[in-house]
């Protein structure tokens, strides 16, 4: 009897021992049952870079371990909140997502690079631009213009070293002489013409003659066939213009004609167009005129404006009396 259990005891004994190792593959069936899928205890690369502080165990993981959220990849591939305590310490900061430098950060932020500061140094080191005489210009240069000017017969009232609007009616009276582009600045070309001596001839021989020339907008003033001065001027824009409720097209007739009225004061125009600064009519109401605004281009109502200061060298200086003939062409 006592054989018998004692054997019996050692079946207890053995069956009791192979039941317990029947349940370690049985840990690894849950394991699977809550989503491991059969891979090892160590964490994937992923897991392992979003949670640095979970680190490979040697130990069979617990039947209720269950994944964490940020151990699956992570599209934005930031450390979960309980990953680390402090972000710093995170290795999931990559080569590409480090934040760049202070010096990188200011070229970021400015939209500047290399390319950037050389073509800053190129400028830094290129020669300046050229400065050419204009309006407000002053000084020795100035003066040696405006003495050439006169010297070419181009209408100045005086030389006095300040680029005014003055000296600008006279370097336009050049340049279109030339048949240069109106600007009035000094440049290049109008250097070059400053040079040359450029200055318009008369078509008219004999006599003194008014010619106004309608294609480069300026006036002649012409003594037997010699042409003593040029002044800017401003005709007629072809545009029509409406006045005490007629209509009227803004021409300057061409031909030859003679001064038969004048106004030897601001005479106020009679179809209510404005002021003219004494006027020299030379047929119907077409007169040349001082005036405010003389553009480089036609400009008016059919009347030639040229500067109050040339109006009065017309007047008083050359001498324009009735009679006097006026060509236009």
């Amino acid at each position: 009897m006592s054989t018998n259990r004692t054997t019996l005891r050692r079946r207890a004994t053995a069956m009791a021992v192979a039941g317990a190792l029947l349940l370690l593959p049985g840990c690894a069936a849950l394991s699977e049952l809550t989503g491991d899928g059969g891979t090892t205890t160590s964490p994937s690369p992923e897991a392992a870079s979003a949670e640095p502080s979970a680190a490979p165990s040697s130990e069979a993981p617990s039947p209720r371990a269950e994944p964490s959220a940020s151990a699956s990849p992570s599209v934005t591939a930031e450390p979960s909140a309980s990953a680390s305590p402090s972000p710093s310490a995170s290795p999931s900061a990559s080569p590409s997502t480090t934040p760049p430098t202070d010096d990188g950060a200011a070229e970021a932020e400015d939209g500047e690079g290399d390319d950037t500061k050389d073509k800053d140094k190129a400028k830094e080191t290129a020669e300046p631009e050229p400065e050419y005489l204009e309006v407000g210009s002053s000084g020795t240069e100035v003066t040696a213009l405006q003495e050439r000017l006169q010297d070419l017969g181009y209408y100045l009232p005086s030389v006095d070293g300040s680029f005014g609007p003055m000296t600008q009616q006279a370097v336009w009276a050049l340049q279109k002489a030339a048949g240069l582009y109106r600007d009035g600045v000094v440049g290049p070309k109008t250097e070059q013409a400053l040079a040359d001596g450029v200055r318009p001839g008369a078509e008219s021989s004999s006599g003194k003659v008014v010619e106004i020339d309608l294609d480069r907008q300026l006036i002649k003033a012409v003594e037997d066939g010699e042409v003593v001065r040029t002044i800017n001027a401003s005709s007629g824009n072809g545009e029509s213009y409406e006045a005490l409720g007629r209509t009227y097209t803004a021409t300057t007739p061409r031909g030859t004609y003679a001064v038969y009225m004048e106004r030897d004061y601001l005479h106020e125009s009679t179809l209510e167009l404005g002021s003219m600064y004494r006027p020299k009519y030379f047929t119907g109401g077409i007169a040349v005129h001082g005036s405010g605004s003389i553009p480089p281009y036609p400009a008016s109502h059919g009347c030639i404006r040229v500067s109050n200061s040339a109006m009065d060298w017309l007047w008083d200086t050359w001498g324009v009396p009735k009679g006097t003939t006026v060509v236009v062409y």
